[in-house]
């Protein structure tokens, strides 16, 4: 594998964020998901890799309360659409004005975001994300708010469970996690309708996590959906994933 660099930015606040790069060409932004990180999103299972192969600039931020970046407890430090602002943030300090956008869970619904919010990438990944957890985020984050305040409670085997165990891997902090979800904007789709780019839709057969990938595709003007292997959770260690969307990137 080529050698990743780690570099810091400020965020939307000035708080101290990171992100880790990986390739030369053409600069693409990739989101990771909730509880996750870059490394554990997009490097450890080789996506990274094979989008940077294309002729990439594989640029993949920790967004805060992840990984290498800041993790602060102040409620102020998370008002509504924050990543999308740390994203914005990003772009801007990157200097990038023809660049692509991707994102899995969590990151897909960022981009989204991002987009309402003005985002004008060439082309658009999102990856673990249905059209429910993109309209109607409420639900998700109920799920969320029940894992990180009932650590320790939940049966084994459970979906809680399951979340808390692999909080427990990227070691999490609970705490600023929690406060994410306050950050969290329904999106109309209205804007959705709006991003007309080229948009490629892809999540694991059988993922439901964040409702219907199909109806997320059918909502967007200039979608293709890709299904790969796997859930929610074991989509991601498929190298399915990232094949779709380096074809999806070079095509």
């Amino acid at each position: 594998m080529a050698a990743t660099t780690h570099h810091r930015f400020a965020g939307f606040d000035g708080a101290d964020l990171g992100w880790t790069e990986l390739g030369q060409g053409r600069p693409v932004v990739l989101i990771h998901g909730y509880f996750s990180d870059a490394a554990t999103n997009w490097i450890k299972y080789g996506h990274a890799e094979a989008i940077a192969s294309r002729g990439f600039r594989v640029i993949m931020p920790d967004l805060r309360a992840h990984g290498i970046s800041a993790r602060p407890h102040d409620p102020a430090a998370y008002p509504r659409d924050a990543l999308a602002m740390d994203g914005e943030a990003l772009i801007a300090a990157l200097g990038l004005s023809d660049y692509d956008l991707g994102g899995y869970s969590l990151g897909a619904r960022t981009v989204i975001r991002m987009m309402a919010r003005g985002a004008s990438p060439r082309r658009v990944v999102l990856s673990g994300m249905g059209l429910a957890g993109v309209v109607d985020t409420g639900a998700r984050a109920g799920h969320f708010r029940r894992v990180l305040t009932g650590l320790g409670s939940f049966a084994r085997g459970s979906p809680e469970w399951m979340a808390e165990a692999f909080l427990k891997t990227t070691g999490g902090d609970p705490v600023a996690l929690l406060r994410i979800l306050d950050t969290f904007v329904d999106t109309e789709p209205a804007a959705l309708a709006r991003i007309v780019q080229p948009a490629l839709v892809v999540s694991g057969v059988d993922d439901a996590d964040n409702g219907s990938h199909a109806e997320l595709a059918a909502a967007l003007p200039n979608a293709t959906l890709v299904e790969v292997p796997g859930n929610h959770m074991s989509a991601v260690t498929r190298p399915e994933l990232g094949a779709a969307i380096a074809d999806f990137l070079a095509a």
